[in-house]
């Protein structure tokens, strides 16, 4: 049979007999991948040299508006006051994918990376002319692909469209891409998408989750080692994973820092240091700072809160809090609660010895759970007592055994210290004064007040205020009782307080007590003396133990921050021998010495504070009376001005100076403070001409000879 003239030489019609000789087949297989090759580069340099003057028009019309990644679900990023990452949550689909911008990585990591993977990248459209000229050369010489020619804006549209399949159509749409991505977003813009989109082995993607689960740090302060490997990584993530195989990943980074030493961008002496360093085959957990903050932040779906708390404060008390929890016991947990108390910002919070400790009920936030506060509340029952005038620090009160009908109040040791000063009871938490002292203000009062100023006490169903609420006899958070402490600091005004920093809403403060007695009690809680070995300076602060040893507590301030820590079992069993004292105190002063910063002293003196030893006190303040009046006679009352009145006493010429007020009952000599500053008075009438105060809130207190006493407070315009 004879060839058929129409069939090139050397092949023969299929219908005969004869078949192809092997070395002729093997020529005609290896000219189709040239000729297709060839093709390709015709086509994509004339697509790259034509669409940059035609563009984005004619690609859109080919391929529709480019994606320019605006609908990516990112991962939740929790971050603190100044903008650091708190805590990230992966997307729905299991992803660590972190938004990252040109300005969160160090900047020697991109002339790494252009030198490795895009030489041009900052002169090209999107397409490299010479690199896909270069490819073709390579391919034509070697028959087979030596390199791609992608550039990074290439590689930003695969990650913008996923495609499996490697085609010439595939390519040739990548390449348009890149031209439509060049034509809508800046080179940065397009650096962002790629810093945050890269693969890096299993769900990591993107350079930040990279660098967090590799190294441990965000990628803003890099070693040239670490650059290397995060350069070398997104040619081929799983097998480079260094968690898989750090052999294979330094392999991978020595070729990068190959390619960087050849073109001489790095000094020789850096290449060799970079060569030296290993590569860690462990995968670091994602950070989970302040994590109970920020479950419920990430719960309102924005994607990025941004709240009050300071990172490395944060970080330090979380640390002291699991150290001292072991330190305790396998059930103990330590809930820590710092704040300015001058803003009331959350600036470390602390919810468990350890989030995911399930056996210490690590997700349960205890500053959060109500307990028994212990002798917490002692502060304020005396604060009341100064703003009510019949208490001063230095005033003598007795500290023996007392019976309030079937209530009979014991110390904690279960001793008596007799007659000693107020400053002297407070310091020492004795109860039995504290219980005197509640009995005079009322149990009411305090829970009122305590109330209005943010904390809210918790009472057992169906019961009222009563005396045993001053011994810890009610339920309190944490956080309110930082919330009240705060006040303290404050001079008397408490700040709600607030962990979103881009929270919108006003925050008032609140009346707890006026400036002087809230300073009495700042003053005295200062010269607490401290736990044995405590760290730092001196601070104001008070301790509290619940009945039965549930609780431990320490509360303390300086000039500026306010701290409070809880110890204890988070489902409320007894811990024999868990104090205040021993267990919390510490704990706190050490959170003061973890502050970084100086402590602030204490505010000055207000106005109106008295200075004077126990003997030269006024003398219904150089002892506490135990009787609401005089033996036998009627009860002490200031009649006029009413509680709560507002006085319209006139002004301008001819309105008078003074204000008349008049009282009933007591035992002589009565003596009458003006917001608990003493009034001189002629002889002792009933009624009295006391000075016209200026306009605002004023404080009349009568005192009588027994130390019984009444108070009202007025407005004047």
């Amino acid at each position: 049979m004879t060839a058929n003239p129409k069939m090139p030489a050397g092949v023969q019609n299929s219908s005969g007999p004869e078949q192809a000789s092997p070395a002729r087949d093997g020529d005609v297989r290896r000219c189709r991948p040239v000729a297709v090759w060839s093709a390709l580069a015709v086509i994509l340099a004339t697509v790259a040299t034509l669409l940059p003057f035609t563009a984005p028009r004619v690609a859109d019309l080919l391929l529709g508006a480019p994606p320019a990644g605006r609908d990516l679900d990112f991962s939740t990023e929790i971050v603190d006051r100044d903008g650091r990452l708190l805590r990230p949550y992966a997307t729905p689909d299991g992803r660590w994918r972190l938004k990252a911008r040109v300005a969160d990585v160090d900047p020697r990591f991109f002339p790494v990376l252009y030198a490795y993977e895009d030489r041009r990248y900052l002169s090209h459209g999107g397409v490299d002319i010479r690199a896909l000229v270069r490819a073709c050369g390579q391919f034509l010489a070697h028959l087979r692909i030596v390199s791609g020619a992608s550039t990074l804006t290439m590689q930003v549209a695969r990650l913008l469209e996923p495609r499996t399949e490697r085609t010439l159509a595939a390519k040739a749409r990548q390449a348009l891409r890149a031209i439509q991505l060049e034509a809508a977003l800046s080179k940065d813009e397009i650096l962002s998408l790629y810093l945050s989109l890269a693969p890096y082995g299993g769900n990591l993607e993107g350079i930040r989750a990279a660098s967090l689960a590799y190294f441990g740090k965000e990628p803003r302060r890099l070693s040239l080692s670490e650059i290397a490997l995060l350069v070398a990584l997104p040619q081929s993530p799983e097998a480079r994973r260094p968690d898989r195989s750090a052999a294979t990943a330094r392999r991978a980074r020595d070729r990068v820092l190959d390619r960087i030493a050849a073109q001489g961008i790095v000094a020789p002496e850096d290449i060799a240091r970079a060569r030296e360093a290993p590569v860690s085959p462990a995968r670091i957990a994602m950070p989970v700072l302040a994590p109970h903050a920020a479950d419920a932040a990430a719960a309102e779906k924005n994607r990025r809160p941004r709240l009050t708390i300071d990172a490395t404060l944060q970080k330090s008390l979380q640390d002291l809090a699991r150290e001292r929890a072991r330190q305790q016991g396998a059930d103990i947990s330590v809930a820590i609660l710092a704040a300015d108390h001058v803003s009331g910002e959350i600036l470390a919070h602390v919810g468990s010895a350890d989030y995911f400790d399930v056996r210490r009920s690590g997700q349960v936030d205890m500053t959060n759970a109500v307990r028994s506060p212990g002798s917490t509340l002692k502060p304020f029952i005396y604060g009341l007592g100064f703003e009510d005038g019949f208490l001063h620090p230095e005033t003598l009160v007795e500290d023996r055994p007392r019976r309030y009908g079937s209530y009979a109040p014991e110390n904690f040791d279960l001793s008596f210290q007799g007659t000693v000063s107020v400053r002297k009871a407070l310091q020492l938490s004795l109860n039995v004064p504290a219980v005197a002292v509640l009995d005079r203000v009322g149990p009411n009062r305090l829970t009122a007040r305590l109330a209005h100023a943010g904390g809210a006490l918790v009472l057992p169903p169906g019961e009222i205020p009563g005396l045993a609420m001053g011994l810890g006899g009610v339920g309190i958070r944490l956080a309110d009782l930082v919330t009240l402490y705060g006040g303290l600091a404050r001079g008397g005004l408490s700040v709600p307080l607030a962990i979103r920093a881009d929270a919108t809403e006003e925050r008032a403060p609140r009346r707890l007590l006026d400036p002087v007695a809230s300073w009495y009690v700042g003053n005295v809680l200062l010269g607490t003396p401290p736990p044995e070995n405590a760290s730092g300076g001196r601070i104001a602060f008070k301790t509290g133990t619940s009945y039965g040893y549930r609780d431990a507590w320490a509360l303390g301030f300086d000039g500026k921050r306010v701290i409070g820590v809880w110890v204890g079992r988070p489902d409320g069993a007894p811990v024999a021998g868990m104090t205040g004292r021993n267990a919390a105190a510490p704990i706190l002063f050490d959170a003061f010495a973890r502050l970084g910063k100086p402590l602030v002293p204490l505010a000055a003196a207000p106005k109106g504070a008295l200075f004077a030893t126990q003997a030269r006190l006024p003398g219904p303040l150089q002892r506490f009376g135990s009787l609401p009046g005089a033996a036998g006679g009627l009860p002490l009352k200031i009649l006029f001005p009413p509680h709560g009145a507002r006085l319209d006493v006139g002004a301008g010429e001819g309105a008078s100076d003074r204000l008349a007020l008049k009282y009933a009952g007591g035992v002589k000599p009565v003596t009458i403070l003006m917001d608990g500053r003493p009034l001189p008075t002629a002889g002792q009438r009933r009624t009295v001409l006391v000075p016209k105060p200026g306009p605002g809130f004023v404080r009349f207190t009568v005192m009588d000879a027994t130390g019984a006493s009444d108070s009202v407070v007025v407005r004047l315009p």
